[in-house]
């Protein structure tokens, strides 16, 4: 009986729910990879002291306590024994934070279309197993020195830089159009992932030592690898289990939007297409806000505000919980809007730039004048970041609209673009903080983000588009009507 039980509850459950979580778990499984060394890093140096000042919470505490609240960090004598510590100096952590996007920037370009050409399947699984490899590897490659470290990040990016155009191409084939926000939210896995990844490495760290925060991500991410292969296909035409009415009712929902025939990217169309530009824009402003915080909250935590390892990996994840739940709040709140036809494809991707971006930005500007209480400063960037998850209703999904036939590619493009703010900003916070890391160096910084976050929405809302334009089928001369 509970047999059978389990088998009707399962055959409830669409296939496409199934792949959801799958493109939830793939994006999680990358970002533990990638953002475990911004943690893992300040325990495989030597401490330094942030400035000649107290930090922020030192400050307000060692009048009480007598001593620093942030001792295992900085400013003191006995160094805590989480295992080898390296002579890399502050430009050389700044290099290999950065490295995981240089190769994230090598293989982002092509790997839309690779997906397009080979299908995503394939792509997203060998990039999480070999990811898992090249996370085991870190501590060798740490002991062979810090350009071992450097190759084995940059290894690791250009895998981490085939999944997300990947997982859009998947995506264009499995979600029905107004299913299609929850689709993309699904990919606020990665926030998730950071959310999941900075409390454990830092509780890993202080328990069983920094060597141990490379080994079990990797073990994790072995056996999504597999899962993945298991539970996921290329379409619903090519899955072993999907039931034939829900194989229809999806392909149905696609209509022609989708071409059959294999289609090369009208990559001159592109380069002149407004509503494509003012999207690159737009996502270069959202991965600026995000890749800074990846890899810089964990050292402005702990060195500004002066909070311990552990609880600095913890509270560096709170702005990505809140973005990772806000995600899905505008992804269901964007997709009842475009069912009920409530506002057009276009007026819901401009309007939820307001969310998106100018609000984050807003906070930042913000966290600069207001932000002298430490968690005064972890509450402003919680909201910026979480206002950010309106994301999934701006640039995350606005290839699905403009080409479906190239979702991956365009977004290949334009993470591509977006990534060089990876190893920008940590070069950018070096700079900044070379001397001495406190609120007077960072505000700086945060000027810069939130100038990055206001601009490009700006500029989407006076060039950007939500319909399919014209270039998605070669062959099709009129782009067609906004879906409402």
């Amino acid at each position: 009986m509970n047999g059978t039980r389990a088998r009707l509850a399962s055959d409830r459950i669409p296939t496409r729910f199934n792949v959801s979580i799958m493109l939830f778990m793939a994006c999680l499984i990358s970002y533990m990879l990638r953002v475990n060394m911004s943690v893992n890093i300040l325990a495989m140096v030597q401490p330094v002291q942030s400035s000649s000042k107290q930090s922020v919470l030192e400050q307000r505490n060692s009048s009480a306590s007598g001593e620093s609240i942030n001792q295992t960090i900085v400013g003191h004598s006995k160094i805590p024994d989480y295992g080898p510590r390296y002579n890399w100096s502050s430009h050389d952590q700044s290099i290999i934070l950065g490295a995981y996007f240089y190769g994230y920037l090598i293989s982002s370009l092509p790997a839309g279309i690779f997906a397009e050409r080979f299908g995503g399947r394939n792509m997203v699984g060998l990039s999480l197993a070999f990811s898992a490899l090249l996370t085991a590897l870190t501590p060798l490659a740490a002991d062979n020195g810090m350009w071992a470290t450097i190759a084995n990040r940059v290894a690791l990016g250009i895998l981490g830089g085939f999944l997300y155009p990947a997982l859009h191409n998947l995506i264009s084939k499995w979600a029905p159009p107004d299913e299609k926000g929850k689709f993309v939210s699904a990919l606020m896995g990665g926030t998730f992932g950071t959310v999941i990844t900075w409390p454990l490495v830092g509780v890993l760290i202080e328990t069983l030592g920094w060597s141990f925060a490379f080994y079990i991500p990797a073990g994790i991410a072995a056996i999504a690898a597999v899962l993945w292969y298991i539970i996921v296909a290329d379409s619903p035409a090519t899955h072993p289990r999907i039931k034939s009415e829900e194989k229809d009712y999806i392909e149905k929902s696609l209509g022609d939007t989708i071409s059959k025939s294999k289609l090369m990217p009208p990559i001159a169309s592109l380069a002149t297409s407004p509503p494509f530009l003012a999207l690159l824009v737009l996502h270069f402003g959202n991965l600026w806000g995000l890749y800074f915080l990846i890899t810089a909250a964990p050292k402005f935590m702990s060195e500004v505000l002066g909070f311990k390892l552990a609880k600095a990996g913890f509270l560096s994840a709170l702005p990505y919980l809140a973005r990772s739940l806000a995600a899905f709040l505008f992804g269901t709140i964007g997709d009842l809007l475009r069912k009920r036809s409530i506002m057009g494809v276009t007026a819901i991707r401009k309007s939820f730039c307001l969310f998106s971006h100018i609000i984050p930005g807003l906070f930042l500007v913000g966290l600069i004048y207001i932000g002298f209480d430490p968690y005064v400063c972890v509450a402003i960037i919680t909201l910026s970041l979480g206002f950010n998850g309106a994301s999934t209703m701006t640039n995350l999904q606005n290839s699905q609209d403009l080409a479906p036939n190239f979702a991956g590619t365009l977004y290949g493009i334009i993470n591509f673009v977006g990534t060089s703010s990876g190893f920008i900003s940590p070069i950018l916070v070096a700079h900044f903080t070379v001397d001495q890391s406190t609120m007077d160096e960072w505000q700086y910084v945060f000027m810069i983000g939130a100038a990055a976050y206001i601009v490009p929405a700006l500029i989407f809302v006076v060039f950007g588009s939500g319909q399919v334009q014209k270039w998605n089928e070669p062959k099709q001369a009129p782009a067609t009507p906004e879906h409402s």
